[in-house]
């Protein structure tokens, strides 16, 4: 059941509302006005569902929307009048609200806009938990100067619209980077759309990244949406943008340029609104030197440069890794967490970590399976190297 707060001048109407809601066991607090219906909603996080009538004195119910919509709660708003015209249930939910409900009020149609709400309340709150672990996954650990360093710089291109160029090794973490300036922008609402350009066969690279038109080729059976216009209005990361062939860095380039691209097949243009991140384990400026990555194309993604830094530049920062990793991968097997032990820290420190971070993440799966209740040195000696190794 649902905590509800009606609004509403009228006392008698508040005692009815309340009646009735909590004879269908909701939980009900009232407020005569809108100023403290607002402060009740600051003071307090455990509200789900508003009931606000539109008419009232000092502050009328579409103000008071609109100041719930500010403040951005989840809450759901159903308005309520005794003056109800499609114009104004029109302006309540163009502002937000969840449904306008016609005073005097028909009980069935009040309880199944509730019931609906509430469901709808309970889906956005479970999107949230689902998005939170999600991310937690993409989450940047470590306190070593170089990770400060790249925090610092994604809260301030975040909120840019600035096209980033990630470069760094395999196995360092770019897409964690590519991530995080995705979920602290504006436009985290929207989709990060994903590509991994070195894992599509050149032939399919431009279909992939700007659709194609049915019949455009032998297997175009239907018309399809390419990355770019399936990120449109969010983000869209072209990881190992080094080994795109030079035809299709030259459409990329067009839509940098232009906002617009061309489905294969056509010849129209379609807008898009994309902030583009590109990462690549590659020496871009190399790549220029032997004609096989376009220099203009390179100017263009690189208003802001991160290198992300090798684990063996930053192995201060093992210690924290170990004790994430060991819980993320113990949770994952449904185990009891095992504790890496100090000199077992000592010994992880000392390995040439040439595969990064991905390669501690596996060594470290690969003690916690084979080891007891805690990681020792003499275990990462005898296990964090292959046979042979």
């Amino acid at each position: 059941m649902s905590k509800i707060l009606v609004i509403d001048d009228e006392q008698r109407i508040r005692t009815t509302l309340r009646e009735i809601l909590e004879y269908e066991n909701h939980t009900v607090e009232l407020a005569a006005d809108g100023p403290t219906a607002l402060k009740m909603l600051s003071d307090r996080n455990d509200i789900e569902i508003v009931l606000c009538d539109i008419k009232m004195p000092e502050m009328d119910g579409i103000e008071v929307l609109e100041r719930i919509i500010e403040m951005k709660t989840d809450v759901q708003v159903i308005m309520i009048s005794g003056h109800g015209t499609v114009d104004a249930a029109v302006e309540s939910i163009k502002k937000g609200a969840f449904d306008f409900i016609e005073k005097p009020l028909d009980l069935n149609r009040l309880l199944i806009t509730i019931k609906n709400a509430t469901e709808r309340s309970d889906l956005i709150t479970q999107t949230k938990a689902l998005k939170k672990k999600v991310n937690k996954k993409f989450d940047i650990i470590g306190n070593s100067e170089a990770i400060r360093q790249i925090l610092d710089m994604v809260d301030r291109v975040a909120e840019t619209d600035a096209r980033v160029l990630i470069t760094g090794k395999n196995g360092t973490g770019k897409e964690l980077v590519a991530h995080r300036i995705h979920e602290k922008s504006k436009r985290s609402r929207a989709p990060l759309v994903e590509v991994n350009c070195a894992a599509i066969p050149s032939e399919l690279i431009e279909s992939e990244l700007f659709g194609h038109e049915k019949g455009s080729f032998t297997s175009a059976h239907k018309q399809r949406k390419g990355k770019f216009e399936q990120a449109d209005g969010g983000t869209i990361f072209l990881d190992e943008i080094g080994d795109m062939s030079l035809s299709a860095q030259a459409k990329v380039l067009r839509a940098l340029q232009e906002n617009k691209i061309s489905r294969v097949g056509s010849d129209s243009s379609i807008g898009v609104d994309v902030r583009v991140i590109a990462a690549t384990n590659k020496d871009l400026k190399e790549e220029i030197k032997h004609n096989r990555f376009r220099e203009d194309l390179y100017h263009r993604l690189s208003v802001i440069l991160i290198q992300v830094p090798t684990l063996n530049e930053r192995t201060e920062d093992i210690p924290l890794l170990a004790n994430h990793f060991s819980e993320q991968i113990c949770n994952e097997h449904g185990i009891a967490v095992k504790k890496v032990t100090p000199g077992a820290i000592e010994e992880l420190q000392k390995i040439n970590w040439t595969g990064n971070i991905r390669e501690f993440r596996n060594v470290l799966e690969r003690l916690i399976i084979l080891c007891n209740i805690e990681i020792t040195a003499e275990d990462v000696k005898l296990f964090a190297q292959p046979l042979g190794r």
